[in-house]
Parts: structure tokens; C-alpha cells; sequence
């Protein structure tokens, strides 16, 4: 799937990925390739990206970024997800 991270000021992140975990209001969830569509309110945490074996969304990576392994971790305050034809598209704060 194609995750895409937007924040206020700017995309900061936009790469192919195996999954994605992010903090729903309901608690944590995991996205994989061809979720069903989704609309969710995200609350302060973590989003995990597990970027699998292509690894070319690390090029981008600003520093607010950490790396463990094949995964990513980027804090959040809050923000919205929307998953939709094997795209999921998170507008953090």
C-alpha cells in the first residue's frame, strides 16, 4: 500500500510500505495491502510503519523519524487517517 504522512507544513513522508500502525480513539490498529476503506480520528502516539524489504522510503526521512529494524516510528499529536483503494493518507498534527 501507498502511505502518505501530511502534516501542516509540509509531506514528510510518501513511500510504498507493508503496513502501518496507528493510534486510533479506539486504540491500536494495523492497516495492511487492500484494507478495506476507513475513515478514523487518530489520538497522540505513535505511527509504526513497517517499510518490509523496500527500503526506499528512507531516503526522505527527516529526523523527527526513528528507525528500528525494517520498521519506522513517528509521533503524532492527533490527526485523521483515511484508507481508500489501497492508499492511506494521514493529515497529523
Amino acid at each position: 500500500m501507498y502511505l502518505e504522512i501530511v502534516t501542516p507544513e509540509a509531506v514528510v513522508f510518501g513511500a510504498e510500505v507493508e503496513a502501518v500502525k496507528v493510534p486510533g480513539v479506539d486504540g491500536e490498529f494495523q492497516m495492511l495491502n487492500h484494507h478495506a476503506p476507513i475513515v478514523s480520528l487518530l489520538v497522540e502516539g505513535e505511527v509504526k510503519i513497517n517499510l518490509g524489504t523496500d527500503q526506499d522510503g528512507l531516503k526522505k526521512l527527516s529526523a523527527e523519524f526513528r528507525k528500528e529494524g525494517n520498521n519506522v516510528f513517528y509521533s503524532i499529536k492527533g490527526g485523521v487517517l483515511e484508507m481508500k483503494d489501497n492508499k492511506a493518507i494521514i493529515l497529523a498534527d
